[in-house]
């Protein structure tokens, strides 16, 4: 997938929460500020009004994910979801054997990864990884130079194997290869380059298969690897997870950006035509970002979608995800500061520069729980620039939770409706076992009370009964490894 902010990384990316401290010779705040809390109850009561999710919203959300969802799988561009066929159709089982290698670029950074698989008993013998930083002008260069450096960084790595690899003998090395960016996949080992996003410009690669673009480049350095798989991070997750795990049927990542993917039914994919899949199943990459159907959004939602670089575009993105949060958040506080003197009559300059509050900021504000508040009132002052009372520290408190827990409700209503589209399809194939959802991403990872949220409102929405048989397990980083699997299940080798 493809987050949709200039200047997010990846979509997994999510630093911890942090405690913040005061700065030495910082004094403790002087509780100088006005009381505000009259003042500004009114806008707190009007944007948790407008932020709220009740059981019939979400339900309406996760019927709309589904609606949407089945237009998208009918026709390319039925819907705001595009719905995509990964091609995957093998997934990792266990029984895979060899060694196999994975890299990923979907930043300014990019990894790559070996494995050694040992089949059912052994399953991963070992794992070893490296990470490159792409120089800034390769992200504005030619595709052939880009693609030599990729190449370069994966020969000098496949040269330090160690003595726990072993490629079988008449195999050559197989690559699962996460792109994530814009692609029109064309087969399980093919995909069309759509365009560059998250700050590259490489000139020459547009329209062209990438994957193409990397065997000409590990030919141009007799490199003698092939890539199997060409997969999304999303993709790769659910992949990671299942070979650990045959329920996980659904992966979702929140971190920086948001996505999900699912175990979809051939048959149950009509623009999927003269397609054979020796699984009767198929992975489809919904790119759920761009879903927009009747979410609780606010002036500042709408404010924000307005500033950015893609106006009116990732909208359930931009309400759930950890690039958005912190945002919302300042903004509403910026309003409150302006028209109610919230943090007294300070000067405004940082509190007014777009992105300077961030999710994790949210986060270490709401883990705070002395009695003055301490480390909200520290983040305040450091990051935002304003000091603060207890009355003050208290709401700003609460409009971090506000629009956290609508995220939080918000992505579990998204589950909800994957859950609830697969299970119309193949009734009591979802709700009547034990499924797994596989989720990745720093957001839940490290947000507690979003983790607690979205638990929360797939719980309501399933009832206690169904809702005992879906699991919500955290798969840490699995997209990696999930590509190195792809490229095992989709070996010609095996």
């Amino acid at each position: 997938m493809s987050v949709t902010a200039a200047t997010s990384p990846s979509v997994g990316s999510f630093h911890l929460c942090r405690r913040s401290t005061r700065p030495a010779g910082l004094p403790r705040f002087r509780m100088t500020v006005r009381s505000t809390a009259v003042s500004v109850t009114p806008l707190v009561t009007k944007l948790r009004k407008e932020c709220a999710t009740p059981l019939p919203l979400l339900r309406h959300v996760a019927d709309a994910m589904a609606a949407d969802m089945r237009a998208g799988l009918a026709v390319d561009g039925g819907s705001d979801l595009k719905m995509i066929l990964s091609y995957v159709d093998s997934l990792p089982t266990g029984n895979e054997k060899g060694l196999f290698y994975a890299l990923d670029l979907g930043g300014t950074n990019f990894r790559v990864l070996r494995v050694q698989l040992g089949g059912k008993e052994e399953r991963v013998i070992a794992t070893e990884f490296d990470q490159v930083s792409i120089p800034k002008d390769l992200m504005f260069g030619t595709s052939e130079e880009l693609f030599n450096f990729i190449a370069s960084g994966l020969a000098k790595f496949a040269e330090n194997e160690g003595n726990k690899f072993h490629l079988p003998a008449g195999t050559k090395r197989e690559i699962g290869f996460t792109f994530s960016f814009p692609v029109k996949q064309t087969s399980v080992d093919s995909g069309i380059l759509i365009k560059w996003t998250k700050g590259f410009s490489v000139s020459g690669t547009a329209g062209r298969d990438v994957v193409a673009c990397l065997n000409e480049a590990m030919e141009r350095l007799g490199l003698d690897m092939r890539v199997s798989a060409l997969v999304n991070d999303t993709v790769g997750t659910l992949a990671g997870a299942r070979y650990w795990d045959d329920d996980v049927m659904v992966a979702v990542i929140l971190g920086t950006g948001t996505n999900a993917c699912y175990v979809e039914r051939v048959d149950a994919v009509p623009k999927l035509q003269n397609h054979a899949s020796s699984s009767g199943s198929t992975i489809i990459n919904t790119e759920w970002g761009a879903f927009s159907n009747g979410l609780p959004l606010t002036e500042f939602d709408r404010d924000m979608d307005a500033a950015s670089i893609n106006p009116g575009e990732q909208i359930f993105e931009k309400t759930i995800s950890g690039m958005y949060l912190g945002e919302i958040v300042r903004r509403v506080l910026l309003k409150m500061a302006e028209a109610d003197a919230l943090f007294g009559d300070p000067i405004l300059e940082k509190l007014s520069t777009p992105f300077a509050l961030r999710t994790p900021d949210l986060c270490a504000m709401q883990q705070d729980t002395s009695d003055d508040l301490q480390d909200v009132g520290s983040i305040l002052y450091n990051v935002a620039g304003v000091e603060s009372n207890l009355s003050a520290r208290k709401i700003v408190v609460e409009v971090c939770d506000t629009i956290v827990k609508r995220g939080g409700r918000l992505a579990g209503a998204g589950i909800v409706g994957i859950l609830q589209k697969m299970e119309e399809d193949s009734k009591g194939v979802i709700f009547g076992k034990r499924t797994v959802v596989a989720m990745d991403g720093g957001l839940y990872e490290n947000y507690p009370q979003y983790r607690t949220y979205l638990s929360e409102a797939v719980t309501e929405l399933l009832g206690d009964d169904i809702a005992k048989n879906v699991v919500i397990e955290h798969s840490k980083d699995g997209s990696g490894i999930g590509a190195a699997l792809l490229a095992a299940a989709n070996s010609k080798y095996l």
